[in-house]
């Protein structure tokens, strides 16, 4: 496979687990025969790592699919999240997750936010600990955690988190850098969901030119550009699709090599986007903060018109 495994933190351990570096996610998929057809493809052109969660609704679809694909358990993993939905606690989403997936345990299992982490984060990691004690998942880790919610949680920890899956794309890459360094200071490999952003939502900005530059001269699509950028930032890209064709094309992303100049080109680019974003935002807030102020001072003179004529 042209996507490398990861070995994560607890590797050395007899439930230690590497973690494949592309992952299908089945986030925006819905539930329905749908989902069950497009988790199958994914796993037809060569995803073994699918992302699910307890809050996408569609853990059943994917557990069918990968039933329905043939592989032995062991070929592929399976990651899921506790979404703090139907007033399930920890030990029983996953028991419901474990059913609706059709397996006897998870590869890797997350927090899905920081707040779902009830009554609190230490309380809720120990438990995260006791069911991979329990071999109901191999790894445990978190999603959508800062750097304040980890230090509170490796605090206490006896078992590191082994992943904390985050946002990552080239316009947020150097506001995400310092958590995901963080991160790997305590062997905690950061997942980035979403990585195609810069195309998908936010086009037309600075990445555009080095990002067409590359993918004419590679002979590439820019989504498998932006893909192999983020392999080579060393984290564990979560991504999806509905079209086999663009499903294949990620597969192949693995196998583009980008040099240190594409990379640094993407870089900056990201960063240039992302001051350009800041400023935006600032005058934004500028507009509103003085359509604020002034809709104020026309009440006070309303106010004071209206005071004044019912004086005189």
């Amino acid at each position: 496979m042209p996507w490398d495994l990861i070995k994560l933190n607890d590797a050395g351990s007899c439930a230690g687990t590497s973690i494949p570096s592309v992952a299908y996610g089945t986030w925006r998929l819905g539930s329905g025969d749908q989902s069950v057809d497009y988790v199958d493809e994914a796993i037809s052109v060569g995803f073994s790592h699918i992302d699910t969660a307890q809050g996408y609704g569609n853990e059943a679809e994917a557990g069918k699919a990968i039933r329905e694909s043939g592989l032995a358990r062991k070929d592929i993993y399976i990651t899921t999240k506790f979404s703090n939905r139907d007033g399930l606690t920890i030990e029983e989403a996953i028991q419901s997750s474990l059913k609706k997936l059709g397996v006897d345990y998870v590869d890797l299992y997350l927090i899905h936010w920081p707040e779902y982490a009830q009554p609190d984060i230490p309380t809720a990691w120990a438990v995260m600990e006791k069911l991979k004690a329990q071999g109901l998942t191999k790894s445990i880790g978190v999603s959508n955690f800062e750097i304040p919610h980890l230090e509170t949680l490796i605090n206490s920890a006896k078992v590191y988190p082994a992943a904390n899956q985050i946002q990552i794309h080239a316009y947020n890459f150097h506001d995400q850098l310092p958590l995901i360094e963080f991160g790997r200071k305590y062997g905690i490999v950061s997942e980035g969901y979403s990585p195609l952003i810069p195309i998908t939502r936010m086009p037309g900005g600075p990445i555009d030119k080095p990002l067409n530059e590359i993918s004419s001269r590679l002979n590439a699509k820019p989504e498998q550009v932006l893909l192999a950028w983020a392999k080579s930032k060393g984290v564990v890209v979560v991504t999806s699709t509905t079209k086999k064709e663009r499903m294949e094309g990620y597969i192949a992303a693995g196998d583009l090599h980008l040099t240190v100049e594409d990379i640094a080109a993407i870089d900056e680019a990201g960063n240039q986007g992302a001051r350009q974003q800041t400023a935006r935002t600032f005058i934004r807030r500028a507009v509103f903060m003085c359509a604020v102020a002034a809709i104020a001072l026309a009440c006070v003179s309303l106010s004071m018109d209206v005071f004044l004529a019912y004086k005189y």
